[in-house]
């Protein structure tokens, strides 16, 4: 592979979009740390298993949008590899499920330190892996991405990371969970907001394309005071001034993305996806500092 065809393999990976995996996987370590219940080996693993599943899942966005003729040359997002012929079908094809398939030998080992309960789990995550953008009925293809980026980047990898260190899960760390995905969902706000026209074109019934920009920023803002909210009022057992002051950095950061997302169009829209995706690592950062400061 020479340097040109590993640059089209990173793109399509979407590395602005993979602090989403682990921002869930640093929570829940954040809150085992709380709970003096903290293991690194099962963390470090939940969090490869992430990142692998995310990665899968990005590339099969991409060969199954490329199928489904949903992409063009020249979009208004980031390069697509296939689409624009630097990698070709096949290839993608079979990266995703060989990815798809390492993250599953990972989560298989994950049963030392779970039960066999994490097998349901670990289907499920591989199906919506695909079924995101595959399959007879695609979740991003009808107005359903951002409920699937609730409940597998944030109600899974949190409440699965906390409950394989610790056995149990108490409503706190649900409402963490929840907060966690508010956060991502934003990601995939930004990045159908960016794609409107295009996804339009198509007759890709995103939410985007539904209600329209300004019903997207509204959610994006709601989105993250919804998170902001249910950090504070779960969270009584750590120092709420620095949590307070966490919560206060994330709003503004979210406000001046809704802002910005007013002012922005096409390709300029991108780094604001990037943006959000660091401002949720950087909140679940200093969720976890937090959380560790109150043993």
């Amino acid at each position: 592979m020479n340097k040109t065809t590993f640059k089209y393999w990173i793109e399509a990976m979407r590395l602005r979009t993979l602090p989403v995996s682990a921002a869930g996987v640093i929570t829940a370590s954040g809150c085992a740390l709380a709970d003096n219940s903290f293991r690194p080996l099962p963390a470090l693993m939940c969090l490869i298993f992430a990142i692998l599943a995310q990665i899968s899942s990005n590339f099969a966005n991409e060969y199954y949008d490329f199928k489904g003729g949903l992409d063009k040359k020249g979009r208004e997002g980031p390069r697509r590899g296939v689409t624009e012929g630097d990698i070709s079908p096949k290839a993608m094809l079979a990266a995703t499920y060989l990815t798809l398939a390492i993250a599953c030998i990972i989560g298989l080992s994950l049963l030392l330190f779970g039960g066999w309960w994490l097998i349901p789990v670990g289907i499920a995550v591989a199906i919506g892996a695909v079924a995101y953008s595959a399959g007879p009925y695609p979740l991003s293809h009808h107005g359903l991405g951002e409920i699937a980026v609730i409940a597998f980047f944030g109600l899974v990898p949190v409440c699965c990371t906390y409950t394989l260190q610790t056995g149990h899960l108490p409503l706190p760390v649900v409402a963490m969970a929840l907060a966690t995905g508010l956060m991502g969902a934003n990601v995939l706000i930004i990045n159908n907001y960016r794609d409107i026209d295009d996804d339009r074109a198509v007759g890709k019934q995103t939410l985007a394309v539904k209600f329209g920009p300004a019903a997207m920023r509204m959610l994006y803002l709601f989105n993250s005071m919804a998170a902001i909210a249910l950090a504070m009022t779960c969270n009584s057992n750590v120092n709420t001034t620095a949590l307070a002051t966490t919560c206060g950095i994330y709003g503004i950061g979210a406000v001046a993305i809704v802002t910005l997302m007013g002012k922005l169009n096409g390709r300029r829209l991108t780094p604001l996806l990037g943006a959000t995706a660091m401002l949720m690592l950087l909140f679940s950062t200093a969720w976890a500092i937090i959380a560790a400061a109150a043993r």
